[in-house]
């Protein structure tokens, strides 16, 4: 079964190629067919932010390491068991690369994304098909292509940003980086009733894509004062809510300086694990009593998530898109920054939007 992989750890960004990290295309055995689980043909696979992540060895460094979870497909084979959802051969589906196991202390005490057994089942969907666990598993309504269908993992990751800021109507709220998961959290904030809505991004194109989609106000960070701008926005009260969904270390240090005092601070993106930020623990909990919190994956957030997707705006997230033969080109493509998103295209599709980048 062809897969997309990690065949050398190293930065994809690397301008050494002798050190640079590589992805091809790899032979996986297909996964077994329980009598729980669902096999899907995968139509679609979407470039997360994390997938680079990988190739730098962040989760280990034995290659190759299958990538993709951002996926959508067609049921093609079904365990005799896997009829609790009424999921049929041919269905049209999307779902949660996570399974979680239910009988561990934190998932039956509510805290799934805490699962002790949550690694043991990862799956690469970057390929030809993939076999989950019939709970992982959401019909896609008859209204969403399988195109936007892969964009049901990382929406519900801006559902659970939303869920972790608690944001009330009316909260001034700034997100700060313009990348898929910063212009899903806009479209979800801004239908859940924020004011004063900011994109803080350095990349003019995804500032426009913000203002399209709903930001009241862009602020670039490299050309203006950031703080003076949030003042000026928020008349001197600061952001009831900031989301970072950046994960950059540069763009972080600020955003605690643009939340108004009891306001609150989401670190909604993947951080290097040898980051460590500086924290005025008098300054910004104690005078400002700011909740700071974070965003690990995204538990009880997919049938909320599900139900938003067709009610959002993803054309400009879905335009680019490349077949399973080129993935490596699909990488480039990705860490270059030209495209708000990149997607694979894992099988032919019939009857959907057909597009190729070169």
């Amino acid at each position: 079964m062809r897969t997309v992989a990690v065949t050398k750890i190293g930065s994809l960004r690397d301008p050494d190629e002798a050190t640079r990290g590589r992805i091809g295309l790899v032979d996986f055995p297909e996964q077994p067919l329980g009598p729980e689980d669902v096999r899907i043909r995968v139509a679609y696979a979407a470039i997360c932010g994390s997938d680079p992540h990988l190739a730098e060895g962040f989760f280990g460094t034995d290659v190759p390491i299958g990538l993709g979870h951002e996926i959508s497909g067609v049921v093609e084979a079904l365990g005799e068991r896997a009829t609790r959802n009424g999921l049929r051969v041919g269905d049209r589906v999307a779902g949660n690369f996570l399974r979680f196991c239910g009988t561990c202390r934190a998932c039956q005490e509510g805290a799934q994304q805490f699962c002790e057994h949550i690694q043991e089942y990862n799956r690469p969907g970057m390929a030809e098909t993939i076999t989950w666990h019939e709970s992982q598993v959401y019909r896609l309504p008859d209204d969403v292509s399988l195109l936007k269908g892969c964009l049901l993992e990382p929406t519900s990751v801006a559902v659970r940003i939303v869920d972790k800021a608690r944001i009330r109507v009316g909260d001034r709220v700034a997100i700060c980086g313009g990348g898929p998961i910063g212009q899903l959290a806009l479209q979800v904030v801004r239908r859940h009733g924020a004011t004063s809505l900011t994109l803080i991004e350095p990349i003019a194109g995804r500032r426009d894509m913000a203002l399209r989609h709903g930001a009241e106000f862009v602020i670039d960070p490299t050309a203006e004062d950031q703080g003076q701008r949030a003042a000026e926005i928020t008349a001197g009260r600061g952001y009831d809510v900031v989301i970072d969904a950046s994960g950059s270390p540069r763009a972080v240090r600020g955003l605690l300086d643009l939340a108004a005092k009891g306001g609150t601070v989401v670190y909604g993106a993947m951080y290097p694990e040898d980051y460590e930020m500086p924290l005025n623990l008098s300054d910004y909990l104690y005078l400002k009593e700011l909740t700071l919190t974070g965003v690990f994956v995204s538990p009880y957030a997919f049938p909320r998530a599900l139900q938003l997707l067709p009610h959002l705006d993803v054309d400009e997230l879905t335009a680019a898109v490349f077949d399973l033969e080129d993935a490596p080109a699909a990488f480039d493509a990705h860490v270059s920054g030209r495209h708000p998103k990149v997607v694979i295209r894992c099988n032919p599709v019939p009857d959907e939007r057909r597009e190729r980048l070169s």
